[in-house]
């Protein structure tokens, strides 16, 4: 039977992991060919993304809420609640989206009062402001995503994340370094480059979704828009506090990129490294979770108690041994990777030691991300989001200040900080969830 459960949630997980690799190593590829320009421009890409993410991921947040339901829904045969819950989070996207491209255009200008180099603040205002319109196209695409994944239709997005990799190294070529005859816009260009590709992958996947005879069963229809109905309340009522889950987690790791950008212009461009890399095993445990969430989604609606505790099990062992694996290449390679975004001798050096302690803490980061996941399939995100506001700023946040500047361990303090907040989430989390299923009753009848 558990043989069974790794077959299914690895057919599951894999499309989901290589399309999350794909969106991860355009970051990277970002970062590289940014790089190439100076210090300045790959430390402005970092304060950049962590102000960018810091907001965004609450309607990435929101919108996850979609997968858990269409599983839940497709599990107790319920044909009819796919298209309604696709209809409302398409309408929940569109809305949040504006919200956050106004609070992002606008609200880069804080970037100024974060005690930052100066050239690094205003390279970093500019491309945000620009990566701001990219909000809409890159969160409707994962409106989509998130809906089919919960039918198990988890290869087209994972197709369109990777195609999307060459429009992006294409445009950031063009843009970046001026050539063919376009400017040299340096970091704006990526900014540029970012959105185009962007828009490539929503239009894709949208032109995908509603041309497919495989989804035109649930009568995919965005208009009228009556305004939410109990469909729409239930994506806010679950999405709501998975997005100030992702809000706490990726906040706290936005603020540790100002705390290093206190330290020096270096260290700032050592972290934006190590985190792109930290940020690519992370992703693949997402990619497991989401499997995780579908197959606990799909046994909580059709009423199966005990398949639920396999599926959420099964994708925590996989989630920590992807993990275990990916801290042990990460101690082989520590010297190597840095390699591949600078040959800068101080910034490969403290690269080096932070994809050390990156390496210590990979299984309990891959293991809380899983065990969010498979709390989401059962609809359990309260506790979760207390969980996750205690761990990162209650008791991260402290340790990353305490070690990183009252003790003087600097970047690798603040590092170590990360660590422990990462070993708390995932054993309250995982406790969490283990402990809910033993309590765990049948859902009510749709």
């Amino acid at each position: 039977m558990l043989k069974n459960h790794f077959r299914e949630t690895i057919n599951l997980a894999v499309p989901v992991v290589i399309g999350q690799v794909g969106i991860t190593l355009m970051g990277i590829v970002d970062s590289a060919m940014v790089g190439r320009v100076g210090a300045a421009s790959l430390a402005a890409a970092s304060i950049s993304g962590g102000f960018f993410f810091i907001i965004t991921v609450v309607g990435l947040g929101i919108i996850s809420s979609i997968t858990p339901l269409v599983a839940i829904a497709v599990g107790s045969f319920n044909d009819a609640a796919p298209g309604k819950l696709f209809k409302q989070g398409f309408w929940v996207t569109v809305i949040t989206s504006a919200i956050l491209n106004l609070i992002v255009y606008f609200g880069a200008e804080v970037i100024h009062y974060m005690d930052q180099p100066p050239d690094v603040a205003e390279l970093a205002i500019s491309y945000t402001r620009i990566i701001s319109f990219s909000i809409l196209p890159m969160l409707l695409f994962i409106c989509y995503k998130q809906f089919i994944e919960g039918l198990s239709f988890t290869r087209p997005a994972m197709v369109i994340a990777l195609a999307a990799n060459l429009v992006n190294f294409f445009f950031n070529w063009i843009l970046i370094y001026g050539n063919l005859g376009a400017p040299s816009l340096g970091l704006d260009g990526a900014g540029v480059a970012t959105l185009l590709s962007r828009i490539f992958m929503f239009v894709s996947l949208a032109y995908f979704v509603h041309r497919s005879t495989k989804f035109s069963r649930f009568g995919l229809k965005i208009l009228p828009y009556g305004g939410p109905d109990e469909h729409g309340r239930e994506i806010l009522r679950l999405g709501l506090p998975s997005g100030f889950q992702s809000f706490f987690e990726v906040g706290f790791f936005a603020l540790s990129a100002f705390m290093v950008g206190w330290i020096g212009k270096n260290s700032l461009a050592s972290h934006q490294i190590a985190m792109n890399v930290a940020s690519t095993t992370y992703l693949v445990c997402l990619g497991i979770s989401t499997a995780g969430t579908i197959r606990v989604g799909n046994a909580l609606g059709a009423g199966n108690i005990s398949e639920v505790k396999r599926a959420g099990s099964v994708a925590i062992y996989l989630g920590v041994g992807f993990m275990l694996l990916s801290g042990i290449l990460l101690v082989i390679f520590k010297s190597v990777i840095p390699l591949l975004y600078t040959n800068e001798p101080k910034v490969l050096e403290i690269a080096s030691t932070l994809l050390t302690i990156a390496a210590l803490f990979q299984v309990f980061d891959g293991s809380q991300a899983v065990a969010l996941g498979v709390l989401r399939g059962i609809k359990e995100v309260k506790i979760p989001t207390v969980i996750t506001f205690i761990a990162y700023w209650l008791i991260g946040l402290p340790a990353a200040l305490l070690l990183g500047f009252v003790l003087n361990l600097g970047t690798k303090g603040i590092w170590f900080g990360m660590s422990i907040s990462l070993i708390a989430s995932s054993v309250m989390l995982n406790s969490r969830f283990f402990l809910k299923i033993r309590k765990l009753r049948l859902p009510a009848a749709p």
